[in-house]
C-alpha cells in the first residue's frame, strides 16, 4: 500500500492484506469487459506486479496492456506473470506524463493514494486527456473515513480480518509502517474532483469498508 515493498513477497501479502481480493480486483475487469471494445488498449498504473492487468486478461485475453510503474523489480515480476499477453512497461513515475493514447480503459490499483490532493487531481486530469472518447477510468483504491469514527473503523475492520485471513503480527507490523506515509482522500472528494474535470457518471462501483472502486468516463464528443 506504499512503495517500500519486496517484489518477490508482494502477491501473497497483498492477497491477505486486501481482505476483499477478488472482489476488489473482480469489479475493475467486470468493467472493462462492459465497457471496452475487444482487444482494448489499456493502461495500467502503478501496475505494481500486475494483478490487476492479470485479472483484467483473465476476461479479457485479447486486451493490449500497457504497464506503468516506478518499480523495475515489480515490473519484471509482471512481465513474467504475463509473458503471453500483449504487454508494453513503462517505468517512470506515476506523476509523470503518462503514455501516449488513446486508451479505451485507464485502471489503477492502490497506487494513486501515494500522491497528495493535488498530486490525484494532476493524474486525474492527465487521464481524462489520455482516454479515447467513451473511455472510460477506474480506481480500485485505499480511501479514508470522512470522519475520526469512520477512519477509525475502517482501519481496525481492515487490520482484523488481515490477522483472519493469516498475516502475521510482523506483516501487520510492515502494513501499519506503510500506510503510515500513505495520502489517502475520501471516495466522496475524489468523485466530486471527476465530476469537476469532466468526467462522465462518475461514481462508486464498490466497496468494502477502506477498499473502494471508483471511476467514470471520458465524454464520448
Amino acid at each position: 500500500m506504499s512503495s517500500v515493498w519486496n517484489a518477490s513477497t508482494y502477491d501473497t501479502e497483498r492477497r491477505r492484506l486486501v481482505p476483499c481480493f477478488d472482489e476488489f480486483y473482480g469489479s475493475v475487469s467486470e468493467l472493462v469487459v462492459r465497457f471496452c471494445p475487444d482487444s482494448p488498449r489499456i493502461l495500467d498504473l502503478g501496475a505494481g506486479t500486475g494483478i490487476l492487468s492479470a485479472a483484467i486478461v483473465d476476461r479479457v485475453p485479447t486486451a493490449q496492456l500497457h504497464l506503468l510503474d516506478a518499480s523495475p523489480d515489480m515490473l519484471q515480476q509482471a512481465s513474467k506473470r504475463l509473458t503471453e499477453r500483449q504487454l508494453q512497461v513503462h517505468v517512470q513515475p506515476l506523476d509523470s506524463e503518462l503514455p501516449p493514447g488513446p486508451f479505451h480503459a485507464i485502471v489503477s490499483a492502490l497506487a494513486i493514494h501515494h500522491l497528495d490532493d493535488a498530486g490525484k487531481r494532476t493524474v486525474y486530469s492527465r487521464i481524462l486527456g489520455t482516454l479515447a472518447p467513451g473511455g472510460i477510468f477506474i480506481n480500485a483504491e485505499q480511501v479514508s473515513g470522512s470522519s475520526p469514527r469512520l477512519q477509525s473503523l475502517f482501519e481496525s475492520v481492515h487490520l482484523d480480518r488481515a490477522r483472519a485471513l493469516g498475516s502475521s503480527d510482523a506483516e501487520i507490523a510492515g502494513a501499519i509502517q506503510r500506510m503510515s506515509y500513505d495520502q489517502c482522500a475520501t471516495a466522496g472528494d475524489q468523485i466530486h474532483w471527476l465530476d469537476e474535470l469532466g468526467f462522465e457518471d462518475a461514481d462508486c462501483f464498490y466497496r468494502s469498508f477502506r477498499f473502494a472502486v471508483f471511476g467514470g468516463w471520458r465524454p464520448a464528443s
